[in-house]
C-alpha cells in the first residue's frame, strides 16, 4: 500500500503561482512513477503531467506544457507540481498518483494509488 497526501492547492489570481506536493508513504516510492490529475467542476478527471521513477523523464498534457512543471525528491518520498502563469481555466481538485509500471504512464486507469486531492481556483 502507498498512501499519497496532496498540499499547496489554494485560491490564487490569474497568472499567479503555485506549487503542489504530494507526500508518499508505505512503500518504496522511488519504485513508482508519479502523476497528477485534476478534476474540474461538472468534468472528468484528466491527466496533467507525469514523471518517471528515476526523475529523468516527464510528460505533460499540451494545455499545461511550458506553464508547469513536474518533479520529484525521492529522498523525501514527495513529487511537486509547480504550476505558473495559471488560469482560470486551470480551476479544478488536483490529484497525485503512484504506479509501478512506467516509465511514463498517462492513463489513469494504470494508477494504483491515489491521493484525496487539493482544490486549486484561480481567479480572473
Amino acid at each position: 500500500q502507498v498512501q499519497l497526501v496532496e498540499s499547496g492547492g489554494g485560491l490564487v489570481q490569474a497568472g499567479d503561482s503555485l506549487r503542489l506536493s504530494c507526500a508518499a508513504s508505505g512503500r518504496t516510492f522511488s519504485n513508482y512513477a508519479m502523476g497528477w490529475f485534476r478534476q474540474a467542476p461538472g468534468k472528468e478527471r484528466e491527466f496533467v503531467a507525469t514523471i518517471s521513477q528515476s526523475g529523468a523523464s516527464t510528460y505533460y498534457e499540451n494545455s499545461v506544457k511550458g506553464r508547469f512543471t513536474i518533479s520529484r525528491e525521492n529522498a523525501k518520498n514527495t513529487v511537486y507540481l509547480q504550476m505558473n502563469s495559471l488560469k482560470p481555466e486551470d480551476t479544478a481538485v488536483y490529484y497525485c498518483a503512484a504506479t509501478l509500471t512506467g516509465p511514463i504512464v498517462v492513463r489513469q486507469a494504470n494508477y494504483n494509488y491515489w491521493g484525496q486531492g487539493t482544490q486549486v481556483t484561480v481567479s480572473s
